[in-house]
């Protein structure tokens, strides 16, 4: 049951802003909220600062404390999410059998999806690397490296939330002065077994790097990347899974309109169809060509003389002529 009342609106305003929080064919950036637990060390919150200052402006940090444990109880993550119509939340905390943690939580509807519990082994601050620094909601490019990335579900389910969390977005295209820092992420090797039980997965590294672009003597220009910070290193702890009817519910993709379908959008024009990223693939069928027909450039070398075509024009009537007589 929601812990918030459904509104009516009562003037404009609210109106609109009650159909800005509704669902879309495109969806808005999503909002990150940061929440610390009763208990964080100085890591933690500097983890925190750090992935803040990297979410800006669409991030929400919660300075005071509060008593939250999102795997034993989520209520408090749903209020605070369909609060501040947020998708994600940040929850640090801290204790002697779980130090340094770090629980990432989607949302959907108002409800929790999934957690992922992750643990800070090493952190090196943004301000302790010297260096520029890109500027305040600029998106960056996301790189992983690691098979582990598109095979794990542990590791799938980490990509997942970072790229929901830093490039959720959707830019149709990006120009390239618009492009000012890095983010990437890199999975260490594995060892052994990793779906075997009590196995240890390899720790993901996380780097972030400024980019400047170089005269390279041609279009493309030359990369240089500086290190901007922060330095992180973490270890997969906990995790739980989305539900498989929410799940279903929230990968469920909206019905074309009769517009879109006559248009091509949909599966009802032969040889049109909508992939599964959502882009219209045509199907065209070309017949034989006749290259003696094909316009090209005229050029006065390649014409044909008056005289020439005389010549040709009589030779096919003698032709003629022959097969007539015989």
């Amino acid at each position: 049951m929601s812990m918030l009342r459904t509104v009516k609106p009562k003037n404009a305003r609210v109106k609109r802003a009650l159909e800005a929080r509704e669902p879309k064919l495109v969806e808005n950036e999503k909002t990150a909220i940061f929440v610390r637990g009763q208990n964080t060390s100085d890591r933690v919150r500097g983890v925190m600062g750090d992935l803040y200052a990297l979410k800006r402006p669409k991030a929400i940090n919660f300075s005071k404390k509060n008593a939250i444990h999102p795997f034993e109880d989520a209520s408090s993550l749903e209020f605070f999410a369909q609060k501040n119509d947020a998708a994600l939340l940040i929850t640090g905390l801290h204790s002697k059998k779980r130090p340094h943690d770090l629980i990432v939580t989607r949302m959907f509807d108002g409800r929790v999806l999934e957690h992922l519990e992750l643990g800070i082994d090493e952190f090196t601050s943004m301000s302790d690397v010297p260096g520029s620094k890109a500027s305040v909601g600029v998106h960056p490019l996301m790189v992983f490296h690691g098979d582990l990335f598109d095979t794990h579900p542990r590791f799938t389910q980490l990509k997942s939330l970072l790229l929901d969390m830093y490039q959720a977005h959707h830019d149709p295209g990006i120009p390239l002065m618009a492009l000012e820092h890095v983010i990437s992420v890199t999975c260490g090797p594995a060892a052994g077994d990793l779906d075997a039980e009590g196995a240890v997965l390899p720790k993901v590294h996380i780097r972030v790097y400024t980019l400047k672009l170089l005269a390279s003597g041609s279009r493309v220009p030359r990369v240089a990347l500086t290190e901007m910070g922060p330095r992180i290193d973490l270890s997969i702890r906990r995790h739980a899974e989305a539900d498989p009817e929410t799940l279903k519910a929230a990968m469920r993709r909206p019905k074309l309109s009769k517009a879109d379908q006559t248009s091509g959008l949909g599966k009802k024009r032969k040889n049109i169809e909508t992939d599964d990223m959502g882009d219209k693939v045509g199907r065209i069928h070309v017949g034989t060509q006749d290259l003696s027909k094909l316009q090209s450039r005229k050029m006065k070398s390649l014409k044909i003389g008056r005289k020439e075509r005389k010549r040709e024009a009589a030779a096919e009537g003698a032709e003629a002529m022959d097969e007539d007589d015989e």
